[in-house]
């Protein structure tokens, strides 16, 4: 009897991250991507569709294809649409995404979660581990959608075991083409800054991520994890490191970033619901994966800050060439 390749959908296929973990996966699985966004180009043997998890069509591809695994991998960020249409996609099409694998009996689910659920806190302790209390909700409604994606996959990790859910909680994950908050900002050639604050982060390569994801996948140990590397720096030391201008904005009282980075119209970069993050430390602690999976990064952190300082180059010597 010949032997059948596992066959993978991979939610958010548009998304850099996404990319990269179905090239590692194509050749030695049968892939299926989907996005909300586009239809992704891919290679000729990749089923491709443009569909959001939470619409009609999405059973579609389900019937289609015997699904073996889901690496859920896309979501709406917050700078990217208003917060009833983030919850539709990223709860209730997340609710939608379980059931289906229920009712047509996949054996593996990977939820991309993120860092942010734990929420930014001057009483956070100094590392955060897997069981401390997801705060995000309680500090801003703009992350409540992602604490109530955590939610609903925890629930669906204990009330559906056969679903083998893994949920992985990566820090700040960076590198070429991604879109997220943290790589937007440092993109930019002036970046602000709060004065009297230089809270430690922790950052990840897009590649070293993508090598979790499928790490994860292929040893199917269901649970929580943090993703992170052991090292970290502080804001102001990431700012310099990445070729940005640091652009001073006052602290106190509170509100005032807030409010400048409203009226501004910094919400892609700069959003005034992650103000908090700027200001006090979110460190996970990375252990129980790099214990469990075997997991070490392969970029450190002049890696991850040269791409940065490399971009910004081009584009300033990029007129002169012309």
């Amino acid at each position: 009897m010949p032997h059948t390749r596992k066959t993978v959908l991979v939610t958010g296929a548009a998304g850099s991250l996404a990319k990269r973990v179905i090239a590692r996966l194509h050749g030695k699985y049968q892939v299926v991507a989907v996005d909300f966004r586009r239809k992704v180009e891919t290679d000729a043997d990749i089923q491709s569709y443009k569909v959001a998890t939470h619409k009609r069509g999405f059973e579609d591809v389900f019937r289609k294809h015997k699904i073996d695994a889901v690496l859920h991998l896309g979501r709406i960020f917050a700078h990217e649409d208003d917060r009833m249409r983030r919850y539709n996609a990223n709860v209730l099409g997340s609710r939608r995404l379980f059931e289906l694998c229920r009712k047509y009996k996949v054996g593996q689910v990977l939820v991309h979660s993120t860092y942010f659920v734990y929420g930014a806190s001057a009483y956070n302790p100094a590392l955060l581990d897997e069981d401390a209390p997801l705060k995000a909700s309680e500090l801003t409604q703009d992350l409540v959608d992602s604490v109530e994606l955590e939610n609903l996959a925890q629930i669906y990790l204990w009330k559906a075991p056969e679903l083998h859910i893994t949920i992985l909680r990566p820090c700040n994950v960076l590198g070429p083409g991604v879109r997220n908050t943290m790589s937007l900002l440092l993109s930019r050639p002036l970046v602000p800054v709060l004065l009297g604050f230089s809270p430690l982060m922790q950052f990840l390569h897009v590649d070293d991520m993508a090598d979790a994801i499928v790490l994860a996948f292929e040893q199917n140990k269901p649970g929580i994890y943090n993703v992170a590397p052991e090292d970290y720096v502080t804001y102001q030391v990431a700012v310099e490191q990445c070729g940005c201008r640091k652009l001073p904005v006052p602290s106190i009282p509170p509100l005032l970033p807030k409010m400048i980075s409203g009226l501004l119209n910094w919400n892609a970069f700069f959003p005034p619901y992650l103000i908090n993050y700027f200001k006090y430390p979110v460190i996970i602690d990375g252990r129980l994966f790099r214990d469990t999976f075997g997991f070490k990064p392969k970029r450190n952190l002049n890696d991850i800050f040269s791409y940065y300082r490399k971009h910004k180059l081009l584009n300033a010597s990029a007129p002169a060439l012309r």
